[in-house]
């Protein structure tokens, strides 16, 4: 579920549509949240004048992406020349659930990031595989900025033995500035959970190309274009979908992460949020003003999953490695993640973490529960490759929209 997957909330996902569908469709779900809200036509408004406005305003619902909660995306830029614009560029990194799991010790010459344990996912994320994804994420984003802002980086992973929360050593030395295309897409990359181009299939050729950005020895890049294939890793992660509702305790770790109103988003700059999650522009101002419940928001999660990003996908990949609890493994998925949706933002192909199966495989070892997802899992991989990271890709229909991140300020360490 990667990271910022359960922004995927709130009704039923894109598709699709011919004009007289999209209406009938926001017909019916206008219909179904005043249903749901006990509101009648005749009441709406009076409701709508006494109350729903303030809720309206309250909610956030005319100022979608603005604040302090989202000013981090304008501070990435190459001009301080300094380290701490590297940290500026990892804080804008794919990370699971919005969490943003890191903390960075600056001086001139080098960078230290460590995990913050305190924001891992609970029954989400038990072997903490994501929280190690996420900060390989920030870790890749470093290295790209580095030249932009006048450095080559050198990275050392897990440089502390005695302390694990110790993930990297990056040592910074002078070189001139040059700016790349993976840089400029720094600020512009978004998971874009929204239905796909159906009539557009991601290429062979393209698909080469993003395998040939793996570059250590254990990491691998493995594709399910085939229709068969699409179908077996689509049907598993339908079925993973719903078994990870169906598990109380992952549902409330899952939903510690909701961020639901505009001063809850601006106090914690993080989270999951309904902007990115997929939902029609109605859908996420009408949710703002009626928040649905966990129950409707695991539902519109099945749904948008089995109904639109499922179907809609160009192609499923996954990130393996040899050793699925090899912390270091783990961290160059994470960079490698980070490199793949970077390189297809400037090619315009839009990404979506879809990490369900791996997430109830990692559920069933750290609950001793009977081996399910693994075996089926690995019937689609090749032999002894365990998957780190499972997405979707395809041609955009409308512009991914970004999520709050806590500003550079407020994750170095003094």
């Amino acid at each position: 579920m990667t990271p910022e997957k359960k922004a995927e909330t709130a009704l039923h996902g894109d598709g699709a549509h011919t004009d007289a569908q999209e209406k009938a469709g926001r017909a019916s779900t206008r219909r179904s949240f005043l249903k749901v809200a006990g509101i009648g036509a005749g009441s709406l408004l009076f409701v709508g004048a006494a109350g729903l406005t303030w809720r309206a305003v309250d909610g956030g619902v005319l100022a979608s992406g603005t604040g302090e909660a989202f000013a981090a995306w304008g501070e990435a830029g190459p001009e301080t020349h300094d380290a701490l614009g590297l940290v500026r560029a990892a804080v804008l990194a794919a990370n699971a659930h919005n969490a943003q799991p890191w903390q960075f010790r600056v001086s001139d010459n080098r960078i230290d990031v460590f995990a913050d344990t305190t924001r891992n996912l609970g029954a989400m994320d038990p072997l903490f595989r994501e929280l190690d994804v996420s900060l390989g994420c920030a870790i890749e984003n470093i290295v790209v900025a580095a030249p932009a802002n006048g450095k080559a980086a050198t990275v050392t992973l897990l440089p502390d033995p005695t302390d694990p929360t110790h993930v990297a050593r990056i040592d910074l030395h002078a070189v001139e500035a040059s700016v790349s295309p993976l840089f400029d897409a720094i600020t512009s990359r978004h998971t874009d959970r929204n239905g796909y181009d159906p009539a557009r299939r991601v290429g062979d050729a393209e698909l080469a190309r993003l395998s040939g950005l793996a570059d250590t020895m254990d990491t691998e890049l493995v594709w399910f274009s085939t229709p068969a294939e699409k179908d077996a890793f689509g049907a598993l992660t339908i079925r993973a979908t719903k078994a990870i509702i169906a598990d109380p305790e992952q549902v409330v770790d899952d939903a510690a992460w909701y961020r639901t109103d505009w001063n809850e988003i601006q106090a914690h700059k993080d989270g999951i949020t309904i902007d990115p999650s997929g939902q029609s522009e109605f859908i996420r101002a009408i949710s703002k003003v009626m928040p649905v419940s966990t129950a409707q928001n695991n539902a519109g999660w099945l749904a948008g999953t089995r109904d639109s990003q499922v179907p809609t996908a160009s192609a499923f990949g996954a990130i393996v490695v040899r050793d699925p609890l090899d912390t270091g493994q783990r961290l160059e998925a994470g960079r490698l993640w980070q490199r793949l949706h970077l390189a297809m933002t400037v090619d315009a192909v839009s990404a979506q973490p879809l990490c369900q199966i791996p997430e109830r495989i990692d559920r069933e070892r750290s609950a001793g529960l009977a081996p399910d997802f693994g075996p089926a899992f690995a019937a689609l991989l090749p032999a002894d490759r365990h998957a780190i990271m499972t997405f979707r890709i395809g041609y955009p229909t409308t512009k991914a929209l970004p999520s709050p991140r806590r500003p550079a300020r407020e994750v170095v360490l003094s």
